[in-house]
C-alpha cells in the first residue's frame, strides 16, 4: 500500500460543485483512470479517499489536497497523467506527491478575493474601511458551529489582511484560521465587512491559494 497526496485546482464552473458531488466526481475519476485504489476492510469496503480541507461552495481552490492510497507502485507522473485525461472541465491535477505534513497540521489558509463594485469610489471606500476595521481588532458576526450559532470576533481568526483598490475592484489578500477545530470562511469575513460598512458589491470572487501550518509555513 502506498500513500499519495493529489493536489488539484478547482475553478471556473467547477466552483459550483458541492463537496458531496466533488467526492463522487473524484471517486469516478480515479476509477475511470484505473488507479489501483486501496479499499478499506470490513463489511462495506470503500476506497480510501480524504479531502483534507473541503472548499466552500462557490469558491475556487488553486492547490487543494486529496489523500488516497494505492495498491501498487504506480509513478506519480503516471497517476497525474491518467487522472487529468478523465477530469471534468474546471478540475485539474496540478501535482502528485508523497504526503509530507499530517492533515492535523493545517492551521491557516491563504485567500485572494476580488470585491467588485459599480464605481471606483465604492471600491476605495471599502478598501479604506475594511483595513481600518481589521486594524481595530473588532468585527463581530454570527458564526455557525457544531453547538449552534454564536457571535464571534472574526478579527481573532485573521492572521493577516491586505486590501487595495484597483479601479472598481477591492483586491483582498488574507490569511485566515483553518483546520478541524477553528476555521473562518473567507465569504463570512467579507460579508461581515460589507455589513459593517454598508457596502453593496456587485460581485465577489474568492480563491483559496494555499494551506499553511501553525508557523505559516507551506503545508505540503
Amino acid at each position: 500500500m502506498k500513500s499519495v497526496r493529489l493536489w488539484f485546482k478547482k475553478d471556473g464552473l467547477a466552483v459550483y460543485i458541492s463537496h458531496l458531488d466533488m467526492n463522487r466526481c473524484m471517486t469516478r475519476a480515479v476509477r475511470r483512470a484505473q488507479i489501483p485504489l486501496w479499499y478499506t476492510e470490513g463489511f462495506n469496503p470503500h476506497p480510501y479517499m480524504t479531502f483534507l480541507m473541503p472548499l466552500p461552495l462557490g469558491q475556487a481552490g488553486l492547490r487543494e489536497p486529496l489523500d488516497i492510497r494505492i495498491e501498487d507502485d504506480m509513478s506519480f507522473k503516471e497517476i497525474k497523467s491518467r487522472l487529468n485525461a478523465v477530469m471534468p472541465e474546471g478540475i485539474e491535477i496540478v501535482d502528485v506527491a508523497k504526503p509530507v505534513c499530517k492533515p492535523n497540521e493545517i492551521a491557516a489558509a491563504q485567500y485572494e478575493a476580488d470585491v467588485i463594485f459599480a464605481s471606483e469610489e465604492e471600491a476605495a471606500a471599502f478598501a479604506d474601511g475594511a483595513a481600518k476595521i481589521i486594524t481595530s481588532g473588532v468585527l463581530n458576526a454570527e458564526k455557525r458551529s457544531k453547538k449552534g450559532i454564536k457571535t464571534v470576533n472574526l478579527c481573532e481568526l485573521v492572521r493577516s489582511f491586505e486590501v487595495r483598490a484597483n479601479g472598481n475592484t477591492a483586491c483582498v489578500k488574507t490569511v485566515l484560521a483553518a483546520g478541524n477545530t477553528v476555521n473562518l470562511n473567507a465569504e463570512l469575513l467579507l460579508n461581515a465587512l460589507n455589513n459593517s460598512l454598508s457596502a453593496n458589491p456587485e460581485k465577489t470572487v474568492i480563491a483559496r491559494t494555499g494551506l499553511l501550518r501553525e508557523d505559516l509555513s507551506i503545508f505540503e
